[in-house]
């Protein structure tokens, strides 16, 4: 049965009808069209429940909020859980988000990254249906796709079901990096899948089902809205940035590349106006560009190397269509960067290995081994993902 999932899904997506099993799929054939803005679809599934929301400022309905949305239809909205950056999308990376209420609506708002990345039970028992709508970028380290998982284990330890309202992944055109190594799963890294795995979130949804990747392989109930006319070539500019230091398509396309630097004593660009698309250090030499990172609430508060002048590189004039069109990681800077380190044995932490989701990257980079011998090695591990992402793909490849 599962060999004949992908074709049975294709079907039921032509079609326009809900799909029941690992999976169920709303689509129909129209332009390109979100999820939630499908709303004559899905407003069925929820009229009459006990909602629960894991949203963030991305999912909107009808131009408005999700949440502003269902409650002007006179929907029963209990709760919102809010993941990192928070359910407004104000937070920098890795800041703690608190409970509370949302000040627009009064709704309670339990917070997904800070005491606990995983709803409770007690949280549970308030709804009898949760809603998933994020907007995603495709890597493997960015943390919404962690947040989905726990989601879907806390439903299915509830019995509780799980409605995605599914978005166009804007790196799903390719797939490329090493695959996790489980000894290395973090919340920047939960599962054996190169850095960027090329799904949307309803097709990462239906991977964590069908590999048995929740706790004791229990699988969630799932209902997916899938994007109408979406394919996974199809170019789609994000209309709202995913988080505070992803604030346009290119620092979106770049991203994969330059979060690496996330583990070595490099900026890459936070306190600037150009975050992930520049990267510098007061001790590197050549480099044709230079920045000083300064505090800037909300996005870098204390940002590295805070009031020092930078060295390095800057991306911020690359066309999207070359960065686009390259579909591969860029490993140049980071080997250029590790070559120059004052201290070599200090330029690698630990969190590095948490972000390439295996030592093998550090330890080649320091034998110097060439950008094609890394890649080589990561051939045989994207080649036997690429046949497993194929049984979960909601959409065309092209």
């Amino acid at each position: 049965m599962r060999n004949n999932l992908p074709k049975i899904r294709k079907a039921a997506a032509l079609l326009g009808l809900l799909f029941i099993n690992v999976c169920s799929v709303v689509a129909q054939s129209s332009p390109l069209l979100m999820g939630a803005d499908q709303a004559d679809r899905w407003l069925p599934l929820v009229e009459g429940k006990k909602l629960g929301l894991v949203v963030n400022h991305t999912a909107t309905a009808k131009g408005q909020h999700l949440l502003d949305f269902l409650l002007a239809e006179g929907q029963d909205v209990r709760l919102v859980f809010a993941p990192e950056h928070g359910f407004r999308g104000e937070a920098e990376a890795g800041a703690n988000i608190k409970d509370g209420k949302d000040s627009k609506t009064g709704t309670p708002v339990v917070s997904l990254y800070g005491a606990k990345k995983k709803p409770t039970a007690s949280d549970l028992s308030q709804v009898d249906l949760l809603v998933f709508d994020i907007q995603d970028v495709g890597a493997r380290f960015y943390t919404y796709i962690s947040t989905l998982h726990y989601v879907m284990e806390a439903c299915a330890e509830q019995d509780l079901p799980l409605l995605i309202l599914d978005r166009p992944n804007p790196n799903g055109h390719y797939i490329d990096g090493p695959i996790l190594d489980t000894a290395f799963r973090s919340f920047v890294g939960m599962h054996p899948i190169p850095v960027v795995h090329g799904m949307t979130i309803g097709e990462y949804a239906c991977m964590i089902n069908g590999e048995r990747w929740l706790a004791g392989g229990i699988q969630c109930k799932l209902e997916i809205v899938t994007v109408v006319g979406y394919h996974h070539q199809v170019f789609y500019e994000l209309p709202i940035p995913p988080s505070p230091n992803l604030p346009d398509m290119r620092s979106i396309y770049l991203y994969p590349s330059i979060c690496f630097f996330e583990g070595t004593p490099v900026s890459l660009g936070r306190g600037t106006d150009k975050p992930f698309q520049r990267v510098g250090a007061p001790w590197f030499k050549g480099g044709p560009t230079s920045f000083t990172p300064v505090s800037i609430p909300g996005k870098a508060a204390k940002p590295p190397f805070m009031n020092e002048k930078c060295f390095g590189f800057d991306y911020s004039n690359a066309s999207l269509e070359s960065l686009r069109e390259k579909k591969q990681l860029d490993l140049q800077p980071l080997i250029d960067f590790y070559q120059q380190a004052p201290k070599k044995t200090e330029f690698f932490i630990p969190f590095f290995e948490k972000l390439a989701g295996t030592s093998e990257l550090r330890k080649q980079i320091e034998k110097g081994k060439s950008i094609a011998e890394i890649r080589a090695s990561w051939q045989p591990g994207l080649e036997a993902f690429a046949k497993v992402r194929a049984k979960y793909l909601l959409y065309p490849e092209n």
